[in-house]
């Protein structure tokens, strides 16, 4: 359940970046839109990576396919929907 959340967290902060841009009537380019929100999401993947290493006392083997499900499913999102 925990990494379902995560995963509407990003899908989330995907959707914010969308918005904000829209909003603000930024000049950004979706290939920079998507490299950067992939960049953000990955550092915010590899802290859930860390605390469930630390706290929850899981090998990095067990958590790896957490964190590629994780961090896969907003960026893939963000790659589809960009065209990047």
């Amino acid at each position: 359940m925990h990494s379902v959340l995560i995963i509407l967290g990003g899908l989330a902060l995907w959707s914010s970046v969308l918005l904000a841009r829209t909003m603000f009537d930024l000049r950004v380019g979706n290939s920079a839109l998507c490299l950067g929100f992939c960049a953000v999401w990955l550092i915010a993947a590899g802290i859930n990576l860390a605390m469930g290493m630390h706290y929850a006392g899981y090998s990095l083997m067990e958590e790896l396919p957490f964190f590629i499900l994780v961090f896969g499913v907003p960026a893939a999102t963000a790659a589809m929907t960009t065209r990047c």
